[in-house]
């Protein structure tokens, strides 16, 4: 293990409550701004209520919102404010619950922050529409921001959210590729995830008025970052837990998708990654047993050390990046300390 994971801190998600306090309002309001039924869909989804439109009493099933702290830390570490920085914080969490609505429907997944994903309460045709509203409104977020800063910023989400169509559209390819390099696997997680990421952290930055050399390191910052979370994400997919995840495990080996354990897996040799290569190419449908199988497979073939090892390059990349954008003290600190619990979680 590299001497940035021994100095790095815990797996504990930073509390950052100013940040719910500022932040939460606003996305609220997007939200409500919506045509009755998305803005109900949406607040379903995003955990705020029931189908029925019941409100949830406990916060506990809402996601962390990485996102919107990347913004509004980034506007911080650049000696900015982050109230400058809310229409993009409001923004990229839009774009993030307009992804993971289309994803669910791609992938059938039934499960979504521990209760059954919008699709399937609501139907497929409003998930959908949920999302598409969702981007629509991102948009219309950033472009409200204060000018001249509103152009630029609506320039960074619209080149950010064209990487991560393209990235999705790989990862959907994929599944059918018979064979997947490991490069070419992160360029797809590159936009899958880290354009999203990369385009918090940018946001945060033009959103402050910083110059192009800092956005150009928070940008960089949250990219390596995004790529690593991506690593740490495939990790969990396959030996995590759905009672702490909420998202069902183990679906992407019933799938066969070459998620980067699966594809260094299969890149090596050996009787597993034989073994392992035969179960993925053949037609019939996995149960739990060849599910359990694969697991153990990846696992012997080297894949989960591979992703690991991934996500900790991509981790001190991301850090040598943010250096570039001369963050202050207290915000790097916070920066990290998010970074890190992104990548070493267990849930």
């Amino acid at each position: 293990m590299s001497q940035i994971t021994d100095s790095a801190p815990g797996t504990a998600f930073p509390r950052l409550g100013w940040v719910d306090d500022l932040f939460v309002p606003a996305l609220r309001t997007a939200l409500a701004a919506l045509p009755a039924v998305e803005s109900r869909v949406a607040g379903y989804h995003h955990g705020w209520y029931e189908a029925d439109g019941t409100p949830v009493a406990s916060a506990s099933r809402r996601g962390k919102a990485v996102r919107p702290a990347l913004t509004l830390l980034s506007a911080a570490a650049v000696d900015g404010s982050a109230d400058d920085a809310l229409p993009g914080a409001v923004a990229v969490e839009l774009v993030h619950d307009f992804t993971l609505l289309h994803d669910d429907v791609i992938d059938g997944d039934a499960l979504r922050r521990h209760r059954p994903a919008a699709w399937s309460v609501f139907g497929t045709p409003a998930a959908v529409l949920t999302g598409d509203a969702l981007l629509v409104s991102a948009v219309r977020v950033v472009a409200d921001a204060p000018r001249p800063r509103a152009a630029t910023a609506v320039r960074e989400l619209v080149g950010a959210l064209m990487e991560l169509v393209e990235g999705q559209s790989l990862d959907v390819a994929f599944e059918k590729a018979p064979e997947v390099s490991a490069a070419q696997y992160l360029a797809m997680a590159e936009g899958k995830t880290g354009s999203l990421m990369g385009c918090a952290c940018a946001l945060g930055g033009l959103l402050a008025g910083a110059d192009d050399e800092r956005v150009g390191g928070l940008r960089e910052f949250g990219r390596r970052l995004g790529v690593a979370f991506q690593c740490a994400d495939d990790v969990l997919g396959i030996w995590g837990r759905t009672t702490r995840s909420g998202k069902p495990v183990g679906a992407d080996l019933a799938a066969r998708k070459k998620s980067l354990p699966v594809v260094a897996a299969l890149a090596g040799g050996g009787p597993a990654a034989e073994r392992l290569r035969d179960l993925y190419a053949s037609p019939r449908p996995m149960d739990e047993q060849d599910v359990a199988l694969a697991r153990q497979l990846v696992e012997t073939a080297g894949g989960r050390q591979a992703a690991q090892d991934e996500a900790r390059r991509q981790m001190s990349a991301a850090l040598r990046a943010l250096s570039y954008a001369r963050p202050s003290a207290d915000a790097y600190r916070q920066l990290q300390e998010i970074a890190w619990a992104m990548i070493r979680r267990d849930s």
